[in-house]
């Protein structure tokens, strides 16, 4: 445990930081896996909501930093591969 007054605040800050950004992650890796279930269920046009609001939530988490721009990307990218795949 940390001494100094300015350290204290920092762990404090840390912890704060930390639990928003598992509560990002969390909201995105749940919205990723409701859409993927739509698609193994075969159901075109709930995939098609599903897909509106993970693809929101990856770029939310890319917005608070969690996710790095790039990262985003792929994901939304993998993911319309998939919903075009189920439409073809």
């Amino acid at each position: 445990m940390p001494n100094i007054k300015s350290a204290i605040k920092r762990v404090k800050v840390i912890e704060k930081k930390t639990m928003r950004n598992n509560m990002v992650k969390s909201a995105y890796k749940t919205a990723i896996k409701k859409f993927e279930q739509a698609i193994e269920a075969g159901n075109l046009e709930e995939a098609k909501t599903l897909f509106s609001e993970a693809t929101k939530k990856i770029d939310q988490a890319c917005t608070k930093g969690v996710l790095v721009k790039n990262t985003a990307a792929r994901k939304k990218s993998k993911l319309a591969k998939k919903l075009n795949a189920l439409a073809a």
